[in-house]
């Protein structure tokens, strides 16, 4: 089993490419918080220079890109020190509908920046903190690309699918997304110390196989014990390595894991509750409902029903 394939597909990543752009100087525009979503930014034509509310910058050429994988609230612009007025402004002022090219500015053409911006979320509930160290922001540029043939390979449709309007193409755009943030995580690791350690963790021999062992049978009657027999470590060695990779201890690591599991059964299946709490590990229904309701702050039976 591929453990952050298996992550991923449980916190039901969805990707959108959502729009394309066309800026001509001077402009400027203020991309709000999304929540626990991730954002990206690929530069088609010209220069794109970002401004994080860190104070943090990056300035993006041709073939560049940027992965905000929290959702933060950030400036795009042609140059630094533009006032910014928000998304929703320019969208209004543009009269921008959702299709075709967003058009903001009316200088020049020839030194217009075009970008093709998506976004990727988890389920409403669904914790990706699995993914919590991840940077602010994470820059990967066309040169980067290059080197990694499989991402630069599907990221060079990506304008031409975001425009076309045949049958398919929606769910088309929405698929290539999804694939383009996993390799984008696989490129960060070269230059991100928190991705490296996520990383180490899945490929580590021992703990890479406990954290696979949990998720083949997170209903499997674990203790740090057995875990750390089935890796050939000692139970101290063992919950201090996980530790130390993984942010959270094993048995922390596996009462989350499967109140994520839990989560998406409600989502994906026509289980009961007394179901789902079998297969998400439970003794009982009641010691369930009382796991779900402390971590997600509503019963199980209210959730399905999707009672907020």
């Amino acid at each position: 089993m591929d453990v952050l394939n298996d992550i991923l597909d449980t916190l039901d990543l969805k990707g959108a490419l959502y729009f394309r752009t066309d800026c001509s100087p001077p402009w400027a525009v203020t991309v709000p918080d999304l929540g626990t979503a991730a954002r990206f930014h690929l530069v088609v034509q010209g220069r794109c220079h970002v401004r994080f509310g860190s104070g943090a910058t990056a300035d993006l050429g041709p073939g560049d890109l940027v992965l905000i994988p929290k959702g933060k609230s950030h400036v795009l612009a042609d140059g630094a020190g533009r006032t910014a007025p928000s998304l929703e402004r320019v969208l209004e002022e543009s009269g921008y509908d959702g299709n075709g090219v967003l058009v903001v500015g009316r200088g020049d053409p020839s030194a217009s920046t075009q970008l093709v911006c998506g976004h990727f979320t988890f389920r409403d509930g669904a914790d990706p903190g699995r993914l919590r160290s991840l940077p602010d922001h994470l820059p990967i540029t066309a040169r980067a690309r290059v080197r990694q043939p499989w991402l630069h390979e599907m990221l060079r449709p990506a304008p031409r699918t975001l425009l076309r309007r045949e049958i398919g193409s929606p769910a088309a755009a929405t698929r290539l997304s999804e694939i383009v943030f996993i390799e984008l995580l696989r490129v960060g690791v070269g230059q991100c110390p928190e991705l490296k350690q996520i990383i180490a963790a899945f490929q580590d021999p021992q703990i890479g196989r406990a954290l696979q062992m949990i998720h083949e049978k997170p209903a499997e009657n674990w203790t740090v014990e057995s875990l750390a027999a089935a890796v050939g470590m000692s139970r101290s060695r063992f919950a201090e390595r996980f530790r130390d990779l993984v942010g959270l201890g094993p048995m922390a690591y596996l009462a989350d894991w499967r109140l994520q599991k839990a989560l998406a059964l409600l989502d994906r299946s026509h289980f009961s509750v007394q179901q789902v709490a079998h297969a998400a590990g439970y003794k009982s229904p009641a010691a369930f409902s009382r796991a779900f309701a402390g971590r997600f702050g509503i019963a199980p039976s209210a959730y399905r029903r999707g009672v907020a």
